[in-house]
């Protein structure tokens, strides 16, 4: 493991860290478990966004859920786990969690709270180049909400599905670049409705489906499917959609012997 010197070094020198993006999660780290706090509306789509991960992860792997660790012998990594609103969830489902993190505030609170719920999570303040070189493989990789606030997007995918077991399957979440998501997530959550501190988002950063699809299959993932995610305002809930114009969620599947997996 690297000392904390070599770590401040690495994290200095690689390619996907935008010091801005981890100096500002850094600043927003103890509002993470906040029900109310700067991070509500990450807690009101959390439970959308955990159903689709659950429901993924078990059909993938034939999973029935019976009892409270029925994702017992999993080995999941959750890149850029934040304070871990997901990463706790999966380990109280059973599952081997690591969660990584470049804001090494987010990875304090992280370890807290998880002192504190009882599960279990291997928290790390590293980056997922600092996770290959341990030669680790995981059955599933989560990149949630990340990738819009690296420098190197495609580095960092590269290193995802290296990090991903053939069989595995990765899900990815962010937001597409359209006109809808610039007037909804940025004026509207940020500047209008305050869910989210001004300047969490730049519209420039925002992918669309084919652009993060575009980035796995070089790599081998294939069977690409999204799903939306779309708030109601009358009930404050968040739900899974077919709407992918603002927030989505991505699941590809790395091939085995040249062969996806699903059918």
């Amino acid at each position: 493991m690297l000392s904390r010197d070599q770590l401040d070094r690495s994290l200095n020198k690689a390619t996907t860290v935008d010091p801005k993006e981890i100096n500002k999660f850094n600043a927003l780290a103890e509002e993470w478990w906040k029900p109310q706090g700067k991070f509500r509306t990450v807690h009101e789509f959390n439970d959308a966004r955990r159903q689709f991960i659950l429901k993924q992860v078990t059909a993938h792997y034939g999973i029935t859920k019976v009892g409270t660790s029925f994702l017992k012998e999993l080995n999941i990594l959750d890149v850029g786990c934040g304070a871990g609103l997901i990463s706790e969830p999966l380990a109280a489902a059973g599952a081997n969690v690591v969660g990584i993190d470049a804001a090494s505030k987010n990875i304090e609170i992280a370890k807290k709270h998880a002192i504190q719920s009882g599960h279990y999570v291997d928290y790390r303040h590293c980056l997922s180049e600092h996770v290959l070189e341990t030669e680790e493989r995981f059955d599933v990789v989560l990149n949630l909400e990340v990738i819009e606030h690296v420098a190197d997007p495609e580095q960092l995918m590269s290193d995802c599905c290296h990090l991903l077991k053939p069989g595995g399957i990765i899900i990815i979440a962010t937001l597409n670049q359209t006109i809808k998501s610039f007037l909804f997530a940025i004026v509207g959550a940020e500047y209008i409705m305050r869910w989210l501190p001004i300047g969490t988002h730049d519209w420039w950063r925002f992918f669309s489906p084919q652009e993060i699809i575009d980035m796995l299959t070089p790599h081998g993932l294939s069977n690409c499917k999204t799903m939306g995610l779309v708030y109601n305002p009358l009930i404050r809930r968040w739900r899974l959609s077919q709407n992918t114009s603002v927030n989505y969620l991505l699941v590809a599947e790395k091939k085995v012997l040249g062969k996806a997996l699903i059918g």
